[in-house]
């Protein structure tokens, strides 16, 4: 934003605040508008079987301020998102994710998403460097200090036992240390019976190792039949695991309506889902104690403090699974303007420090990720280091139907 522009909005919305009056549509603009949209994939990224979108966006304004965000999947996706942004104004972020969300005939699927998230992070970022605040200033300021995390493997004790590797593991600083069932590797045929004994062995093993407290915690990776994981719940319900995650599969959500009176464990739901229309029921009807949704799988920071309004609201707290470099700086500026309860996941035990981002992208210390209070997400991108793969400047020509409310708010379809 141009410093006239800045100092004028800044002055007018004052002014109006203080007499009484409401602003008029231009006085309301930031004075900024999308000109083009970058889309980069993340060089030496090879997609593991957890398919999580890693691509960069970039959102440039015609006033010089570019925002950075990342997800995407695939380049069509981002291409059809983006055409909906090219002219709009950045500052209006809930407004234009409702515009992406709504403005095509069909609802977004999971994968667009995916893309929308991206798009929504940098817009984030937009505004915070526009303004010269962090993001976590935008949504309401700073709730806590840091964000305490647990650590799905540790890497530094790589070759010890499981017990040895979360003993380190809390030494170190992190919260919880937590693991995955035995077997499943797709080499041989699963034996449900085998291993559930195996699995609560291992549990009794690293719980042995650490102690009780929560300090450690299991993910069933959805795995087993009901049945099965109402076993293993029970057997290790006085082991005091932090939270039991995906307990069955993940299709049908209401199936927890069943299973939730039958264990006596936290439960943790939700890397598979979206936004709070995949999670809603569960959060409102207390069926699971934390949801497991991320950046940028909700659709971005706009559709992930929603959702946290709705964890707070109905007591759940927010352990968001591991995710790209920059989502997991954007994560931190999230949970540290939520009251509720959070805990982060960091894979291996030491957060991602790819080449295209700044070395210190994350404040990372003795297990805690502490807030960044640089503008925006407080992050620079390096394109150069990144592969480029398309630039969109034009919107679609084909004029979607969208419509509004008497008052301007999106209401389509």
């Amino acid at each position: 934003m141009h410093r006239r522009q800045f100092v004028k909005f800044s002055v007018l919305g004052s002014a109006a605040a203080l007499s009484g009056f409401s602003l008029s549509k231009a006085e309301k603009e930031s004075g900024l508008k999308i000109t083009k949209i970058r889309y980069y994939n993340a060089p030496g990224y090879i997609k593991p079987l957890f398919n999580q979108a890693r691509g960069i966006v970039e959102i440039e304004t015609d006033g010089g301020i570019i925002g950075i965000g990342e997800g995407g999947g695939s380049v069509d996706m981002i291409r059809q998102c983006a055409e909906l942004l090219i002219g709009e104004d950045p500052f209006r972020i809930d407004h234009l994710w409702q515009k992406v969300y709504r403005g095509l005939f069909y609802p977004p699927g999971r994968e667009k998403l995916h893309a929308m998230g991206a798009l929504d992070m940098a817009l984030w970022d937009i505004k915070g460097r526009a303004l010269k605040v962090p993001v976590y200033e935008l949504l309401g300021g700073a709730s806590r200090d840091y964000v305490e995390c647990y650590a799905t493997g540790y890497s530094p004790s790589k070759g010890k036992t499981e017990g040895e590797r979360a003993r380190d593991c809390i030494e170190s600083g992190f919260r919880v240390y937590r693991i995955g069932p035995t077997g499943g590797n797709g080499e041989t045929p699963f034996d449900f019976y085998e291993n559930i004994d195996k699995t609560v062995a291992l549990c009794r093993m690293v719980s042995d190792a650490v102690g009780k407290g929560g300090k450690w915690a299991i993910d069933l990776h959805t795995r087993f039949e009901m049945p099965d994981a109402i076993r293993i719940c029970s057997e290790i319900a006085g082991m005091e695991p932090y939270f039991v995650e995906d307990l069955i599969r993940s299709e049908n959500p209401g199936v927890y309506k069943t299973l939730r009176p039958m264990v006596k464990v936290p439960i943790a739901v939700g890397e598979q889902f979206g936004d709070k229309w995949d999670v809603n029921e569960l959060i409102e009807n207390q069926l699971i104690d934390y949801t497991r949704v991320t950046l940028p799988n909700t659709g971005g920071i706009t559709e992930f403090m929603k959702i946290a309004t709705l964890c707070e609201t109905h007591y759940v707290g927010m352990i968001p699974h591991f995710t790209g470099p920059l989502a997991t700086a954007a994560l931190v500026h999230a949970l540290g303007a939520w009251e509720g309860r959070a805990l982060m996941e960091i894979a291996g035990g030491t957060p991602e420090r790819p080449a295209y981002f700044n070395e210190d992208i994350v404040n990372f210390q003795n297990g805690r990720l502490y807030l960044n209070n640089k503008p925006g997400l407080g992050v620079a991108f390096n394109p150069k280091k990144a592969e480029f793969v398309a630039e969109i400047k034009e919107r679609n020509p084909f004029k979607h139907p969208l419509l509004a409310r008497p008052d301007g708010s999106v209401n389509n379809w």
